[in-house]
């Protein structure tokens, strides 16, 4: 076995281990998570409405809250890649305003329609990052500053139309989607885990499937495409699980930011840039993340909660600005 043969065991080897390490990690923060909230609880005594508020209420929240952010912050991480740009996260590039416009027009207007929230969201996340993709493309190709720009305003435009929406809703009804749309994962069920769980599970394979096209798009659409890779295919899939991830994940949860920004950051600081080891190893830092910050909303101010979102904006804005100035 040559030198060169031995360097690659070793590094698979620490990366097989740190894959391992953050999968153990994530057990443990559901498992710590479960037991902290307005009620503590505890495994080894349980009565019946204890178990009823940890497997009917809790442990769904959690798991939801994990597949999540396994979502976004795949999504994030395949986006970045894909555009070359740091800052190309579902958050920041409309896209998750336009699955909460999308599930907003669900909850106003087809709201007796069990999938109606998923389908809508999904659309409307779909729309915005065609919008964002067309405004921010010259005859000189993609613009990193242009992205950024078209992202912000079909964001604030898409926020508009949500507010003019919300003079359709009652009271009950505004204060509901208001905290739904800041992130609140209060209305968590089983069925809606298993729903995220089947379209975060897809999402990162296929995802995972583009890994080597998108280290080489990573370097340039022209070079990429000399090198073999179907630059409008690899594009089409990526833009479109993207969409079905934050669709799916904003239709759960509302509007959760930062995650797509922040975790393939880490990931990448931590075990370097190729697509291969960030996809499933921003999964398992996403989802941690996400619960994390659901566990502080829950016990912060109980029994009064606070929206999730807020706490990985609180988390996620100081880090970024840290990740900027070391850069």
């Amino acid at each position: 076995m040559n030198a060169d043969q031995i360097k690659k065991n070793k590094k698979f080897s620490a990366f097989l281990s740190l894959g391992v390490i953050l999968f153990l990690s994530l057990l443990l923060t559901i498992f710590i998570a479960s037991l902290l909230g307005s009620e503590k609880l505890s495994f080894f005594e349980l009565n019946e409405s204890q178990q009823a508020i940890l497997f009917d209420i809790r442990l769904p929240r959690i798991l939801v809250g994990a597949t999540i952010g396994a979502s976004l912050a795949v999504a994030g991480a395949s986006l970045q890649s894909l555009l070359r740009n740091p800052l190309a996260e579902p958050y920041l590039l409309g896209v998750s305003n336009g699955a909460a416009l999308g599930t907003m027009l669900a909850f106003v207007f087809f709201a007796q329609i069990e999938f109606a929230r998923p389908i809508m969201a999904f659309a409307g996340a779909s729309l915005a990052t065609f919008a964002v993709y067309q405004m921010a493309k010259s005859r000189a190709g993609m613009n990193t500053e242009r992205l950024v720009l078209s992202g912000v305003i079909v964001t604030t435009f898409l926020s508009s139309i949500i507010v003019l929406l919300t003079s359709l809703l009652d009271a009950a009804k505004l204060r509901s989607f208001t905290f739904w749309l800041l992130g609140d994962l209060s209305q968590a069920t089983k069925n809606g885990f298993y729903l995220t769980l089947i379209v975060a599970m897809l999402g990162t394979i296929i995802l995972n499937s583009q890994a080597k096209a998108l280290n080489l798009m990573m370097i340039g659409e022209r070079d990429a495409f000399d090198f073999g890779v179907e630059v409008k295919k690899t594009r089409l899939i990526v833009f479109g699980t993207a969409s079905a991830l934050v669709g799916i994940s904003v239709a759960a949860s509302g509007s959760v930011g930062y995650v797509g920004l922040i975790v393939p950051h880490l990931v990448r600081l931590a075990i370097g840039s190729d697509n291969r080891l960030v996809v499933p190893f921003s999964a398992m830092v996403g989802a941690i993340f996400v619960v994390s910050a659901d566990t502080i909303a829950r016990v912060a101010i109980a029994p009064r909660e606070l929206p999730v979102g807020a706490i990985t904006a609180l988390v996620g804005a100081p880090l970024f600005i840290y990740l900027l100035r070391r850069n």
